[in-house]
């Protein structure tokens, strides 16, 4: 057994125990009719906790296609981890809402099987799965940090590899498509036609598109009355065009660095300079857009 594994597993026994803790501080269930009694219903509850947290893992690696790993970035552990509290809330309050129906109706005869007593106890598990996870979440905020920090290095080291390759942004645009000219259309009769090589960046802004580009040495900006949704249709045979955030589409051939800190992370764009967002959701198709893109670069 790794590292990983026996953390995962001291992780889900403490957060098992926590639940129970709290459960034998605050007594509800009718915890507090019995005596001795009550001390083997939270072991019971305990070993139910254990047993849930097991079969999540399951659902989420063999049903959800998310095995448990470290190497996928920061973002896929905090999707992963969200999926998993979604998933093994409801779930382990069902064993409990079946527990208390089976072994502890005759201890109190509130504990009969209904909706109301689930969703009691899913009331009550949820509250207590928020308190521990925000306890994981300041306990390992640090690392995330450092991993971030580490996943933003090593992009950048990718990116420097291409602007020291001795590949331009234009000759890895050609090498991914024939084309290097474009027009870009809205909606009413407004057009902007440019080399992919020169286009820096996307922007939504209301109903309008703002394309930004350079050219002869100048930053130009042109209004298209268009969505994000037709500019993507129209860039998608374009591997080094990639959305970064809900309101940006980014030319990484022109991305002079990538920066992040505690909060965000962000594209620094060679000539205008601008920092455009990148959201958490798109981190993962900005990092597989910079290793497509380096792919492209080391076969011309």
């Amino acid at each position: 057994m790794n590292q990983g594994h026996k953390e995962t597993i001291n992780i889900r026994v403490i957060s098992c125990a926590f639940i129970v803790l709290a459960l034998a501080i605050f007594k509800p269930f009718g915890l507090e009719v019995g005596q001795w009694q009550a001390y083997a219903h939270l072991l019971a509850i305990f070993a139910l906790g254990l047993l849930s947290c097991f079969l999540t893992e399951v659902i989420l690696r063999y049903m959800i296609r998310m095995p448990r790993s470290n190497d996928r970035g920061v973002n896929y552990i905090i999707s992963r981890n969200l999926r998993f509290q979604c998933i093994n809330t409801p779930l382990v309050s069902l064993l409990i809402c079946l527990y208390r129906h089976f072994a502890m109706s005759e201890l109190v005869e509130s504990n009969k099987l209904s909706l109301s007593n689930y969703l009691e106890t899913l009331v009550i598990i949820a509250f207590l799965s928020f308190a521990i996870g925000l306890y994981w979440r300041f306990k390992f905020r640090s690392r995330y940090l450092a991993a971030e920090l580490e996943e933003t290095r090593l992009l950048n080291e990718q990116l420097k590899k291409l602007q020291t390759s001795g590949q331009d942004s234009q000759m890895i645009e050609e090498g991914a498509h024939q084309d290097s000219q474009i027009t870009l259309e809205g909606t009413t009769n407004e057009h902007v036609s440019l080399k992919i090589s020169n286009l820096l960046y996307l922007e939504a802004v209301g109903n309008y598109v703002k394309v930004t580009q350079q050219r002869d040495g100048e930053v130009h900006t042109n209004m298209l009355r268009a969505t994000m949704k037709q500019m993507e249709d129209a860039l998608q045979a374009y591997p080094m065009i990639v959305r970064c955030h809900r309101a940006f589409m980014v030319n990484l051939g022109q991305v002079e660095q990538i920066s992040s800190n505690s909060r965000a992370m962000q594209l620094v764009m060679r000539h205008s300079h601008d920092a455009i967002p990148v959201s958490r959701s798109n981190v993962s198709k900005l990092k597989e857009g910079v290793i497509r893109l380096r792919k492209i670069s080391d076969c011309l």
